[in-house]
């Protein structure tokens, strides 16, 4: 499995951190930027890559996007069509996203999390699987039905 990460200047940080603690756990990462620290940056374009990759390859890949609040990264993540980020701030909320929803996209708060909360919440969403429970899978394709529509609906529509 894939994991790709991504991170703006106020997750830059933790970003770092996450990528050397998912490398130890025997995973291939690969890290779609911000590569160094740039004040300047946007969120919008590493959550946007992250999500495509992960849109992409969704059966064989996972992505974890940092920005300070993670709400920025988690609305871009969710626009993508195969993704289901979750913006968890408890290992316990960690946990749910896998078990009941499948999150394959996680969004984190840098400004709301120390780097040992954030390895609790990244360790357990990795050791979680899909529960499988039939009551799981039917609201999940309720979403995916969801999606769909959504998507065939404002195809070529733009609120700017």
């Amino acid at each position: 499995m894939v994991i790709y990460l991504g991170a703006d200047h106020n997750g830059f940080k933790l970003k770092e951190y996450i990528e050397k603690l998912v490398r130890g756990m025997g995973y291939e990462v690969i890290d779609v930027g911000n590569k160094e620290y740039d004040a300047n940056d946007d969120y919008p374009d590493y959550a946007g890559e992250v999500a495509r990759l992960v849109s992409q390859g969704y059966e064989s890949s996972r992505g974890i996007l940092v920005c300070g609040s993670g709400v920025g990264v988690d609305v871009v993540a969710n626009k993508f069509k195969n993704v289901r980020s979750a913006l968890v701030f408890t290992s316990n909320q960690a946990y749910d996203s896998r078990n009941d929803d499948n999150a394959n996209v996680l969004s984190l708060a840098a400004n709301y999390l120390s780097e040992d909360e954030a390895k609790k919440i990244v360790m357990t969403w990795f050791e979680t699987p899909f529960s499988e429970k039939d009551s799981h899978k039917r609201r999940l394709q309720k979403v995916y039905r969801i999606e769909k529509a959504t998507f065939r609906e404002t195809e070529g529509n733009s609120q700017f």
